[in-house]
Parts: C-alpha cells; sequence; structure tokens
C-alpha cells in the first residue's frame, strides 16, 4: 500500500481518570494481554503499511516500553518501520499538550515531508477496531476523493464527538460536538488524504493559528474539496472513558467480538510477547467466561472478568464482572464486583467493593486497598 501512517498518542483524557496518569490512552491495557496502540499498530500492518509514525507528548514512557522499535508488528526494518515522533525542541517546554491535530503535525512535518509514500493514513490511537485500509483506499481512488473520513453508524455520540451529514458518499456538513439523539454518522477519527496536499494543508491552517483537522480543514474546505465518507460497519470502540475502557473489555468476553477482533480475514491484532508460565487455577478456583492471562494464579471464584498477566486471586476471593491489571493481587476472602484494579494493586484480605455497571470503581496503580 502506497501510504505511511501517523498515529496520533499524545492525548491526555481525564476522562480516564487514575488509568492515564502516567500513560496515554494508547498505552492503556486491554483485554488481558494488549494495549490499545496495538489495533491501530496491528491494522497498518495488515493493510501492509510499513512506515508508521507515532506523534507522542508527553506521558510516553509506557508506550515506548511497549511498543520498543516495533518487532512484534513486523516493523523493525532497515527501510521504514516505526518512528516514535516526540515534540521538536522549537515548541514551547512549558505546553503540556498540543493544541490540536494542526499542532502535532506541524511538529511531524519534517518526517511527513521526506516521506516517499503517495498518501497518509492519520488515525487516533484509542480505538479498539480491525479495519482494513486497503479497502479504505480503494474507494478513495476509485471516487477520486481529496480526503476520505471513516465514520461510524452509532447512537452513542456525545457532546464531545464530530458526526458528518452525507449525500451519498460525499460529506456535506461537519456537526461538531454531537450530541443530538438518535444514530448518527459519527466520526472515526481516521482519514486518508493525498501526502503533499496535507502539507499544503497544515501549513496554512497553522499560519492562521488554526488547531483542529475537522473543523478548520475538513470544515473549511466542503465546497472547495472533494470529501468523501466512508463507513465501518464491524465492531468499533473508543476508549475515552472509564466507562468505556470497562465496556470494551466487557465485550471481548462476548465469542462474536472475539472473532471479529482477533480472527478477522483482515488479519490479526499482534503485541509484544511476554515469556510467562501458564495460568495455575488451585484448589477452590471456579472460573467462568472470563479472559485469564498466563501467569495469573487463581485460589478463588472469577466470573465475567478480565485477568492480565500474573494476576493473584487468593483462597476464598470472589470477583466478578471485573478487570485487574498486571501482577495485581486479591487477597483472600476479598469480594469484588464492578472494579476495576492497574497495574501492581493490592486489594487486601476480606475487603469488598462493589461499583456499577455503568460506574465501576477504579483503584489506581500500585494501591493498596
Amino acid at each position: 500500500m502506497n501510504a505511511l501512517a501517523i498515529i496520533f498518542a499524545y492525548a491526555n483524557n481525564d476522562k480516564l481518570k487514575e488509568l492515564t496518569e502516567k500513560r496515554t490512552p494508547a498505552s492503556v491495557p486491554i483485554g488481558g494481554r494488549y494495549r490499545v496502540v496495538d489495533f491501530a499498530l496491528s491494522n497498518m500492518i495488515n493493510s501492509n503499511i510499513t512506515k508508521v509514525g507515532i506523534i507522542t507528548r508527553n506521558n510516553y514512557q509506557s508506550l515506548m516500553d511497549h511498543v520498543g522499535n516495533g518487532k512484534e508488528w513486523d516493523l523493525s526494518r532497515k527501510r521504514d518501520g516505526l518512528y516514535i515522533l516526540p515534540p521538536y525542541a522549537q515548541y514551547d517546554s512549558n505546553m503540556q499538550e498540543y493544541g490540536g491535530w494542526i499542532d502535532a503535525l506541524s511538529a511531524a512535518m519534517t518526517f511527513i515531508r521526506r516521506s516517499r509514500e503517495k498518501y497518509v493514513v492519520l488515525t487516533t490511537g484509542e480505538y479498539v477496531c480491525n479495519i482494513d485500509y486497503e479497502e479504505v483506499l480503494a474507494q478513495h481512488e476509485k471516487s477520486e476523493a481529496d480526503i476520505t473520513c471513516i465514520y461510524r453508524r452509532d447512537d452513542r455520540g456525545t457532546t464531545g464527538d464530530i458526526a458528518y451529514t452525507l449525500e451519498g458518499d460525499r460529506i456535506t456538513d461537519v456537526l461538531l460536538g454531537a450530541g443530538v439523539e438518535g444514530e448518527q454518522n459519527m466520526s472515526m477519527d481516521m482519514f486518508i488524504i493525498e501526502r503533499q496536499m496535507l502539507e499544503n494543508l497544515v501549513r496554512e491552517a497553522a499560519m492562521r493559528g488554526q488547531k483542529s483537522l475537522a473543523r478548520d480543514i475538513i470544515r473549511r474546505h466542503l465546497n472547495t474539496l472533494k470529501i468523501f465518507g466512508y463507513e465501518f460497519k464491524g465492531y468499533a470502540r473508543r476508549v475515552d472513558s472509564v466507562q468505556a475502557y470497562m465496556q470494551i473489555n466487557m465485550d471481548m468476553l462476548q465469542e462474536d467480538v472475539r472473532e471479529e477482533l482477533f480472527n478477522n480475514p483482515n488479519g490479526r491484532i499482534y503485541t509484544k510477547v511476554r515469556d510467562e508460565m501458564p495460568a495455575q487455577y488451585l484448589e477452590g478456583a471456579r472460573v467462568r467466561n472470563s479472559l485469564v492471562a498466563d501467569g495469573c494464579i487463581i485460589e478463588g471464584e472469577v466470573e465475567n472478568c478480565v485477568l492480565a498477566r500474573g494476576v493473584r486471586i487468593g483462597k476464598g476471593a470472589k470477583v466478578s464482572n471485573s478487570i485487574i491489571l498486571q501482577k495485581s493481587e486479591v487477597l483472600a476472602e476479598a469480594h469484588l464486583e464492578h472494579v476495576i484494579v492497574d497495574k501492581d494493586a493490592i486489594v487486601r484480605t476480606g475487603r469488598t467493593l462493589i461499583g456499577r455497571e455503568n460506574l465501576p470503581v477504579l483503584i489506581g496503580k500500585g494501591m493498596v486497598i
């Protein structure tokens, strides 16, 4: 595929609370053994995109530790491969966040300008989906579009989302802060655009002090450029809140969702491989409808849960509808329901924590409860 990819992995998201205190949303663990960015990287290599830049800003140590040199995604190459794009020195060192995609693309423009590929795929690193960008590019070229915007039909738009109005496949309006009731054409923050056109549009927007790709480029050029939509019909959810994070993990307990994400004809989802012993189920263990990663030791009861690597569930403990991240411990006789326990945390003997389906209890990294 004659395209390079840019993954935006710099955002901080207050709605994810402690989960992103020391990591970006893209590096949040998910599904027991994956990180959110694994889906974006896997989608690229499965679509034969072999040059991928990840734009970072701060809190990216966890992300760099995970992606390394890109070997697990076949992106460790002498030519092209994976590039981490931290902020350049000319940007204000006191600025904790890019103002928008225009700022981020301006900072990465040297990388883009020196590339040879004809097209650029732009995507957030926060989506869980399995998408074939070659199919999107085929439609882009067939329609002779200047920009193709990928969207999904959904009725869960919030005030921070963007929706499109279409006539046929052509986008005729961009609705900002979409919170309209009913099903909408919700933006997935994924785009295909010709590289030189992207350079020109970003340069023009930066000179005007503009920040947003959707508001300041796409909306501004609806009548001067051919801007088309591509509907993605598969499973797609964005990790943009604690509630969304919880729901996505619970969705992965459904066989049809797992099949679409991990056994899709588009390709598999790859992640960093760690050598761990198999999970151990000791006397008294009862596990139902759960994802259990390597290295777990279970003596209690687990139902409708996602357990990451190295988790320990003590004797007599009962854990349901919960997510327990790497190397955390739930000690004997503890009771957890609708709880998210971050990495290296400990829930002491006999503790009871009960949240709600739409309001889970969140235990921060390394905490002892």
